[in-house]
Protein backbone atom coordinates (compact mmCIF):
# COMPACT_ATOMS: atom_id res chain seq x y z
CA UNK A 1 0.00 0.00 0.00
CA UNK A 2 1.39 3.42 -0.90
CA UNK A 3 1.53 6.33 1.17
CA UNK A 4 -1.23 8.91 0.39
CA UNK A 5 0.86 11.91 0.08
CA UNK A 6 2.43 11.32 -3.08
CA UNK A 7 3.18 14.28 -5.16
CA UNK A 8 0.48 15.96 -6.62
CA UNK A 9 1.83 15.76 -10.13
CA UNK A 10 2.45 11.63 -9.44
CA UNK A 11 -0.93 11.24 -7.79
CA UNK A 12 -2.44 13.34 -11.76
CA UNK A 13 0.75 11.91 -13.83
CA UNK A 14 -1.59 10.51 -16.54
CA UNK A 15 -3.40 13.79 -17.11
CA UNK A 16 -0.12 15.48 -16.82
CA UNK A 17 1.64 13.41 -19.49
CA UNK A 18 -2.27 13.53 -21.56
CA UNK A 19 -1.66 17.54 -21.61
CA UNK A 20 2.43 17.40 -22.09
CA UNK A 21 1.57 15.41 -25.68
CA UNK A 22 -1.51 16.59 -27.01
CA UNK A 23 0.76 20.62 -26.71
CA UNK A 24 3.67 18.84 -27.79
CA UNK A 25 1.04 17.44 -31.16
CA UNK A 26 -0.60 21.08 -31.69
CA UNK A 27 2.90 22.24 -31.80
CA UNK A 28 2.93 20.96 -35.21
CA UNK A 29 -0.18 23.31 -36.28
CA UNK A 30 -0.01 26.56 -37.71
CA UNK A 31 -2.24 28.89 -35.86
CA UNK A 32 -2.41 32.27 -38.07
CA UNK A 33 -1.55 33.19 -41.30
CA UNK A 34 1.55 34.72 -40.28
CA UNK A 35 4.78 32.67 -40.74
CA UNK A 36 6.72 34.38 -38.03
CA UNK A 37 3.99 34.02 -35.26
CA UNK A 38 3.54 30.56 -36.16
CA UNK A 39 7.27 29.28 -35.83
CA UNK A 40 7.13 31.41 -32.55
CA UNK A 41 4.22 29.54 -31.62
CA UNK A 42 6.22 26.37 -32.76
CA UNK A 43 9.38 26.73 -30.83
CA UNK A 44 7.59 27.41 -27.73
CA UNK A 45 5.63 24.38 -27.68
CA UNK A 46 8.15 22.00 -28.79
CA UNK A 47 10.91 23.08 -27.10
CA UNK A 48 8.47 23.59 -23.64
CA UNK A 49 7.16 20.33 -23.87
CA UNK A 50 10.63 18.52 -23.96
CA UNK A 51 11.92 20.53 -21.23
CA UNK A 52 8.63 19.79 -19.29
CA UNK A 53 9.47 16.00 -19.91
CA UNK A 54 12.35 16.02 -19.19
CA UNK A 55 11.60 17.98 -15.60
CA UNK A 56 9.18 14.98 -14.71
CA UNK A 57 11.92 12.29 -16.00
CA UNK A 58 14.07 14.46 -13.02
CA UNK A 59 11.67 14.73 -10.79
CA UNK A 60 10.96 10.80 -11.20
CA UNK A 61 14.11 9.97 -10.10
CA UNK A 62 13.96 12.03 -7.21
CA UNK A 63 11.51 10.51 -5.61
CA UNK A 64 14.21 7.73 -4.88
CA UNK A 65 13.24 5.58 -8.30
CA UNK A 66 16.41 3.76 -9.42
CA UNK A 67 17.93 4.41 -13.22
CA UNK A 68 18.53 1.06 -13.60
CA UNK A 69 17.11 0.55 -17.54
CA UNK A 70 18.98 -1.12 -19.69
CA UNK A 71 19.03 -0.56 -23.33
CA UNK A 72 18.05 -3.21 -26.21
CA UNK A 73 16.78 -3.55 -29.84
CA UNK A 74 19.39 -0.92 -30.47
CA UNK A 75 19.70 -1.42 -34.51
CA UNK A 76 17.06 0.26 -35.11
CA UNK A 77 18.10 3.30 -33.31
CA UNK A 78 21.28 3.03 -33.89
CA UNK A 79 20.39 3.19 -38.18
CA UNK A 80 18.47 6.08 -36.92
CA UNK A 81 21.53 8.06 -35.50
CA UNK A 82 23.06 7.35 -38.56
CA UNK A 83 21.00 8.69 -40.84
CA UNK A 84 20.69 11.90 -38.31
CA UNK A 85 24.61 12.22 -38.80
CA UNK A 86 24.66 11.55 -42.35
CA UNK A 87 22.21 14.53 -42.31
CA UNK A 88 24.29 16.74 -40.42
CA UNK A 89 27.30 15.94 -42.52
CA UNK A 90 24.89 17.14 -45.56
CA UNK A 91 25.51 20.84 -43.97
CA UNK A 92 28.81 20.66 -46.06
CA UNK A 93 26.42 20.26 -49.24
CA UNK A 94 23.25 21.76 -48.76
CA UNK A 95 21.70 24.08 -51.40
CA UNK A 96 19.81 25.98 -48.32
CA UNK A 97 21.78 24.88 -45.06
CA UNK A 98 19.77 26.91 -42.68
CA UNK A 99 16.91 25.42 -43.77
CA UNK A 100 18.78 22.04 -43.50
CA UNK A 101 19.79 22.77 -40.29
CA UNK A 102 16.26 23.81 -39.00
CA UNK A 103 14.79 20.85 -39.98
CA UNK A 104 17.60 18.59 -38.61
CA UNK A 105 17.45 20.28 -35.25
CA UNK A 106 13.36 19.71 -35.01
CA UNK A 107 13.95 16.49 -35.84
CA UNK A 108 16.75 15.83 -32.83
CA UNK A 109 14.69 17.95 -30.25
CA UNK A 110 11.17 15.33 -31.03
CA UNK A 111 13.77 12.70 -30.64
CA UNK A 112 14.79 14.00 -27.15
CA UNK A 113 11.11 14.38 -26.07
CA UNK A 114 10.19 11.24 -27.14
CA UNK A 115 13.50 9.36 -25.47
CA UNK A 116 12.70 10.83 -21.71
CA UNK A 117 8.79 10.75 -22.37
CA UNK A 118 8.89 6.67 -22.71
CA UNK A 119 11.66 7.06 -19.68
CA UNK A 120 9.24 8.77 -17.56
CA UNK A 121 6.50 5.37 -18.83
CA UNK A 122 9.32 3.12 -17.71
CA UNK A 123 10.02 4.63 -14.19
CA UNK A 124 6.45 4.97 -13.26
CA UNK A 125 4.87 1.76 -14.44
CA UNK A 126 7.75 -0.32 -12.45
CA UNK A 127 8.07 1.77 -9.22
CA UNK A 128 4.16 3.11 -9.20
CA UNK A 129 2.26 0.21 -10.68
CA UNK A 130 -1.18 1.65 -8.75
CA UNK A 131 -0.30 4.38 -11.29
CA UNK A 132 0.08 2.27 -14.37
CA UNK A 133 0.17 4.71 -17.46
CA UNK A 134 -1.44 3.11 -20.24
CA UNK A 135 -0.10 4.49 -23.63
CA UNK A 136 -3.23 4.38 -25.90
CA UNK A 137 -5.38 6.17 -23.66
CA UNK A 138 -2.27 8.78 -23.54
CA UNK A 139 -2.84 9.41 -27.19
CA UNK A 140 -6.59 8.80 -27.27
CA UNK A 141 -6.98 11.38 -25.00
CA UNK A 142 -4.25 13.59 -26.32
CA UNK A 143 -5.36 13.83 -29.84
CA UNK A 144 -9.04 14.46 -28.64
CA UNK A 145 -8.71 18.49 -28.06
CA UNK A 146 -7.11 18.95 -31.26
CA UNK A 147 -10.28 17.00 -32.66
CA UNK A 148 -13.00 18.99 -30.92
CA UNK A 149 -11.34 21.86 -32.05
CA UNK A 150 -11.79 20.92 -35.49
CA UNK A 151 -15.68 19.58 -35.08
CA UNK A 152 -16.49 22.78 -33.37
CA UNK A 153 -14.62 25.27 -35.71
CA UNK A 154 -15.95 23.28 -38.95
CA UNK A 155 -19.84 24.29 -37.57
CA UNK A 156 -18.67 27.80 -36.35
CA UNK A 157 -16.02 28.78 -38.54
CA UNK A 158 -16.31 27.35 -41.45
CA UNK A 159 -14.32 29.60 -43.72
CA UNK A 160 -11.03 29.55 -41.59
CA UNK A 161 -11.01 25.62 -41.07
CA UNK A 162 -12.08 24.76 -44.27
CA UNK A 163 -9.73 24.88 -47.65
CA UNK A 164 -11.18 25.59 -50.66
CA UNK A 165 -9.28 23.06 -53.92
CA UNK A 166 -9.62 22.55 -57.29
CA UNK A 167 -11.19 25.81 -57.90
CA UNK A 168 -14.08 24.94 -55.47
CA UNK A 169 -15.30 21.56 -56.48
CA UNK A 170 -13.77 19.97 -53.35
CA UNK A 171 -13.84 21.74 -50.09
CA UNK A 172 -11.70 19.73 -47.24
CA UNK A 173 -10.69 20.24 -43.30
CA UNK A 174 -7.64 21.75 -42.58
CA UNK A 175 -7.77 25.56 -43.48
CA UNK A 176 -4.32 27.14 -43.09
CA UNK A 177 -4.35 25.49 -39.38
CA UNK A 178 -2.96 21.91 -41.08
CA UNK A 179 -2.49 20.24 -44.61
CA UNK A 180 -5.88 18.07 -44.67
CA UNK A 181 -3.55 14.89 -45.72
CA UNK A 182 -1.64 15.19 -42.32
CA UNK A 183 -4.48 16.20 -40.27
CA UNK A 184 -6.63 12.86 -42.30
CA UNK A 185 -3.74 11.45 -40.86
CA UNK A 186 -3.69 12.27 -37.02
CA UNK A 187 -7.12 11.82 -36.69
CA UNK A 188 -7.13 8.38 -38.07
CA UNK A 189 -4.99 7.66 -35.58
CA UNK A 190 -7.51 8.49 -33.06
CA UNK A 191 -9.80 6.76 -34.13
CA UNK A 192 -7.35 3.26 -33.78
CA UNK A 193 -6.46 4.64 -30.88
CA UNK A 194 -10.22 5.30 -29.11
CA UNK A 195 -11.04 1.79 -30.65
CA UNK A 196 -8.15 0.19 -28.46
CA UNK A 197 -9.16 2.50 -25.44
CA UNK A 198 -12.63 1.72 -25.88
CA UNK A 199 -12.03 -2.22 -25.42
CA UNK A 200 -10.30 -1.60 -22.02
CA UNK A 201 -12.29 0.38 -19.98
CA UNK A 202 -16.06 -0.60 -18.58
CA UNK A 203 -17.01 3.30 -18.96
CA UNK A 204 -17.46 3.46 -22.70
CA UNK A 205 -18.94 6.31 -23.10
CA UNK A 206 -15.54 8.60 -23.01
CA UNK A 207 -13.30 6.64 -25.55
CA UNK A 208 -16.77 6.91 -27.65
CA UNK A 209 -17.11 10.35 -27.98
CA UNK A 210 -13.34 10.56 -28.79
CA UNK A 211 -13.89 7.77 -31.75
CA UNK A 212 -16.54 9.76 -33.17
CA UNK A 213 -14.94 13.21 -32.66
CA UNK A 214 -11.69 11.68 -35.00
CA UNK A 215 -14.15 10.09 -37.26
CA UNK A 216 -15.65 13.23 -38.26
CA UNK A 217 -12.94 15.11 -38.75
CA UNK A 218 -11.53 12.28 -40.97
CA UNK A 219 -14.23 12.33 -43.12
CA UNK A 220 -14.13 15.99 -43.62
CA UNK A 221 -10.50 15.98 -44.23
CA UNK A 222 -11.58 13.56 -47.60
CA UNK A 223 -8.29 12.41 -47.09
CA UNK A 224 -7.74 8.73 -49.42
CA UNK A 225 -4.32 8.05 -47.85
CA UNK A 226 -6.19 8.09 -44.08
CA UNK A 227 -9.17 6.50 -44.83
CA UNK A 228 -7.76 3.37 -46.39
CA UNK A 229 -5.37 3.53 -43.30
CA UNK A 230 -7.93 3.78 -41.04
CA UNK A 231 -9.87 0.88 -42.68
CA UNK A 232 -6.59 -1.19 -42.73
CA UNK A 233 -6.14 -0.73 -38.99
CA UNK A 234 -10.03 -1.44 -38.05
CA UNK A 235 -9.89 -4.82 -40.22
CA UNK A 236 -6.81 -5.92 -38.31
CA UNK A 237 -8.32 -5.04 -34.72
CA UNK A 238 -11.46 -6.53 -35.49
CA UNK A 239 -9.25 -10.10 -36.63
CA UNK A 240 -7.15 -10.32 -33.37
CA UNK A 241 -10.45 -8.89 -31.35
CA UNK A 242 -12.25 -11.48 -28.89
CA UNK A 243 -15.08 -10.07 -28.57
CA UNK A 244 -17.44 -11.68 -31.15
CA UNK A 245 -20.11 -9.18 -30.74
CA UNK A 246 -17.38 -6.59 -32.13
CA UNK A 247 -16.10 -8.59 -34.79
CA UNK A 248 -19.78 -9.26 -36.11
CA UNK A 249 -20.49 -5.84 -35.36
CA UNK A 250 -17.59 -4.46 -37.79
CA UNK A 251 -17.92 -7.28 -40.59
CA UNK A 252 -21.75 -6.48 -41.36
CA UNK A 253 -20.48 -2.79 -40.97
CA UNK A 254 -17.27 -2.89 -43.46
CA UNK A 255 -20.26 -4.93 -45.73
CA UNK A 256 -22.34 -2.63 -45.52
CA UNK A 257 -20.12 0.12 -46.66
CA UNK A 258 -18.35 -1.00 -49.35
CA UNK A 259 -20.40 1.23 -51.80
CA UNK A 260 -19.65 4.60 -49.80
CA UNK A 261 -16.25 3.48 -49.47
CA UNK A 262 -16.06 2.89 -53.08
CA UNK A 263 -17.41 6.34 -53.29
CA UNK A 264 -15.01 8.50 -51.27
CA UNK A 265 -12.00 6.86 -52.15
CA UNK A 266 -12.26 6.80 -56.02
CA UNK A 267 -14.71 9.06 -56.91
CA UNK A 268 -14.65 11.43 -54.37
CA UNK A 269 -14.06 13.93 -57.26
CA UNK A 270 -13.48 14.83 -60.95
CA UNK A 271 -11.29 12.50 -62.74
CA UNK A 272 -12.35 9.20 -61.16
CA UNK A 273 -10.02 6.19 -61.83
CA UNK A 274 -7.94 8.16 -63.39
CA UNK A 275 -6.98 10.72 -60.72
CA UNK A 276 -6.55 7.41 -57.80
CA UNK A 277 -4.55 6.00 -60.76
CA UNK A 278 -1.89 9.05 -60.83
CA UNK A 279 -2.14 9.23 -57.04
CA UNK A 280 -4.03 12.94 -57.84
CA UNK A 281 -1.04 13.54 -59.84
CA UNK A 282 2.29 12.39 -57.94
CA UNK A 283 2.89 9.97 -60.50
CA UNK A 284 4.16 12.24 -63.06
CA UNK A 285 5.83 14.29 -60.29
CA UNK A 286 7.66 11.49 -58.98
CA UNK A 287 8.46 10.51 -62.74
CA UNK A 288 9.96 14.19 -63.09
CA UNK A 289 11.95 13.60 -59.62
CA UNK A 290 13.89 10.64 -60.80
CA UNK A 291 14.36 11.17 -64.43
CA UNK A 292 15.67 14.60 -63.72
CA UNK A 293 16.09 15.47 -60.06
CA UNK A 294 17.96 12.71 -58.74
CA UNK A 295 20.60 12.26 -62.15
CA UNK A 296 22.20 15.54 -61.03
CA UNK A 297 23.38 14.37 -57.33
CA UNK A 298 22.98 10.64 -57.10
CA UNK A 299 24.74 9.78 -54.24
CA UNK A 300 24.76 12.41 -51.30
CA UNK A 301 21.73 14.43 -52.56
CA UNK A 302 20.96 17.90 -52.33
CA UNK A 303 21.15 18.44 -48.77
CA UNK A 304 18.99 17.39 -45.62
CA UNK A 305 15.17 17.99 -46.43
CA UNK A 306 16.31 20.06 -49.96
CA UNK A 307 15.13 18.52 -53.30
CA UNK A 308 16.47 20.78 -55.94
CA UNK A 309 19.29 23.31 -56.04
CA UNK A 310 16.74 26.08 -56.02
CA UNK A 311 13.50 26.24 -53.03
CA UNK A 312 10.88 24.18 -55.87
CA UNK A 313 11.61 21.55 -57.91
CA UNK A 314 10.35 22.37 -61.14
CA UNK A 315 9.59 20.09 -64.51
CA UNK A 316 8.05 21.02 -67.77
CA UNK A 317 5.96 18.18 -67.64
CA UNK A 318 4.55 18.07 -63.88
CA UNK A 319 3.48 20.59 -61.21
CA UNK A 320 6.45 22.43 -58.98
CA UNK A 321 6.91 21.34 -55.41
CA UNK A 322 8.85 21.85 -52.64
CA UNK A 323 9.04 18.57 -51.09
CA UNK A 324 8.70 15.11 -52.96
CA UNK A 325 5.39 13.32 -51.57
CA UNK A 326 6.80 10.48 -50.62
CA UNK A 327 9.46 10.34 -47.83
CA UNK A 328 11.26 7.84 -49.60
CA UNK A 329 12.08 9.99 -52.84
CA UNK A 330 12.29 12.73 -50.21
CA UNK A 331 15.59 10.53 -48.50
CA UNK A 332 16.29 9.70 -52.04
CA UNK A 333 16.55 13.41 -52.89
CA UNK A 334 18.14 15.30 -50.05
CA UNK A 335 20.69 12.55 -49.13
CA UNK A 336 20.88 10.21 -52.30
CA UNK A 337 21.47 6.48 -52.79
CA UNK A 338 23.61 6.27 -49.50
CA UNK A 339 20.77 8.12 -46.98
CA UNK A 340 17.84 6.03 -48.51
CA UNK A 341 20.28 2.90 -47.97
CA UNK A 342 20.62 3.58 -44.34
CA UNK A 343 16.61 4.42 -44.17
CA UNK A 344 15.65 1.21 -45.80
CA UNK A 345 17.37 -0.96 -43.30
CA UNK A 346 16.74 1.36 -40.62
CA UNK A 347 12.89 1.07 -41.41
CA UNK A 348 13.42 -3.06 -41.69
CA UNK A 349 14.95 -3.35 -38.79
CA UNK A 350 12.38 -1.36 -36.60
CA UNK A 351 9.71 -3.91 -37.79
CA UNK A 352 12.10 -6.60 -37.37
CA UNK A 353 12.05 -5.68 -33.88
CA UNK A 354 8.78 -5.30 -33.62
CA UNK A 355 8.04 -9.28 -35.03
CA UNK A 356 10.30 -9.97 -32.13
CA UNK A 357 9.09 -8.25 -29.41
CA UNK A 358 5.52 -8.49 -29.88
CA UNK A 359 4.46 -11.82 -28.19
CA UNK A 360 5.45 -10.79 -25.08
CA UNK A 361 4.92 -6.34 -24.99
CA UNK A 362 1.82 -4.86 -23.86
CA UNK A 363 2.80 -2.44 -26.99
CA UNK A 364 2.30 -5.02 -30.05
CA UNK A 365 -1.53 -3.48 -30.74
CA UNK A 366 -0.34 0.00 -30.17
CA UNK A 367 2.71 -0.58 -32.50
CA UNK A 368 0.11 -1.76 -35.09
CA UNK A 369 -2.36 1.06 -34.68
CA UNK A 370 0.10 3.92 -35.17
CA UNK A 371 2.55 2.53 -38.07
CA UNK A 372 -0.18 2.20 -40.50
CA UNK A 373 -1.47 5.38 -40.61
CA UNK A 374 2.28 6.79 -40.48
CA UNK A 375 3.70 4.34 -43.05
CA UNK A 376 0.59 5.11 -45.51
CA UNK A 377 1.23 8.95 -44.99
CA UNK A 378 4.59 8.40 -45.79
CA UNK A 379 3.76 6.96 -49.62
CA UNK A 380 1.87 10.56 -50.51
CA UNK A 381 3.07 12.94 -47.94
CA UNK A 382 5.84 14.65 -45.58
CA UNK A 383 6.14 11.05 -44.32
CA UNK A 384 8.35 9.56 -41.75
CA UNK A 385 11.35 10.61 -43.43
CA UNK A 386 10.24 13.85 -44.62
CA UNK A 387 9.58 17.51 -43.54
CA UNK A 388 9.58 17.98 -39.72
CA UNK A 389 5.94 16.81 -39.10
CA UNK A 390 4.01 14.53 -35.84
CA UNK A 391 4.35 11.69 -38.28
CA UNK A 392 8.09 11.75 -37.41
CA UNK A 393 7.24 12.52 -33.70
CA UNK A 394 5.11 9.03 -33.61
CA UNK A 395 7.77 7.44 -35.73
CA UNK A 396 10.32 8.00 -33.26
CA UNK A 397 7.99 6.41 -30.61
CA UNK A 398 7.90 3.19 -32.33
CA UNK A 399 12.11 3.31 -33.07
CA UNK A 400 11.76 3.59 -29.04
CA UNK A 401 8.89 1.96 -28.09
CA UNK A 402 10.72 -1.36 -27.58
CA UNK A 403 14.47 -0.10 -26.14
CA UNK A 404 13.81 0.60 -22.86
CA UNK A 405 13.22 -2.02 -19.85
CA UNK A 406 14.09 -1.88 -16.48
CA UNK A 407 17.33 -4.17 -15.15
CA UNK A 408 16.59 -7.28 -12.90
CA UNK A 409 20.08 -7.86 -11.74
CA UNK A 410 20.88 -4.88 -9.30
CA UNK A 411 24.54 -4.43 -7.94
CA UNK A 412 24.41 -3.96 -3.98
CA UNK A 413 24.42 -0.45 -3.90
CA UNK A 414 21.23 -0.28 -5.85
CA UNK A 415 19.47 -3.21 -4.19
CA UNK A 416 20.41 -0.56 -0.79
CA UNK A 417 19.00 1.97 -2.28
CA UNK A 418 15.97 0.37 -3.86
CA UNK A 419 15.14 -0.73 -0.08
CA UNK A 420 15.14 2.66 1.19
CA UNK A 421 12.83 3.51 -1.47
CA UNK A 422 10.40 0.62 -0.70
CA UNK A 423 10.61 1.86 3.17
CA UNK A 424 10.06 5.41 1.98
CA UNK A 425 6.88 4.53 -0.36
CA UNK A 426 5.44 1.93 2.44
CA UNK A 427 5.53 -0.49 -0.93
CA UNK A 428 7.24 -3.92 -2.39
CA UNK A 429 8.60 -4.13 -5.84
CA UNK A 430 8.79 -7.04 -6.65
CA UNK A 431 11.19 -7.64 -9.98
CA UNK A 432 9.28 -8.57 -13.13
Amino acid sequence: MYRKDLPYWLRNISSVLIAVLSIKIAGYFAIVEDPTTNQIFKLICRTSMTFLVLLLYLKTLKLGCLDTIKHQNLSGLALYLLYLLIGLASFGWSTNVNYSILQWLMTIESLVFVFFFLRVITLINYYFPVKKLDISKLFTVAIFPIMLIFVVGSILSPGLFFRVMRGGDEIRLGGYYMNSNELGMLASIGVAMSFLYYQNVIKKTGPLVMLIAALIVLILTTSRSSFIGLLLIIGFLTYISKNQKIKIFMYVTGLLSIPLILNFVIFKAEGGIGEVLSMTGRIPFWTALLSEGIIREPYLGFGFMRIDYTEYFQSTNTYSGSMAHNTFLQVLLNLGFVGLFVVFWQLIFTVTIFLKERKNSVYRVFFIALFIPIFINSITEFGIFGLNNFGILFYQFLILLFVFKVRKNLSKNENYKLQLFQKQWNTDIRQQ
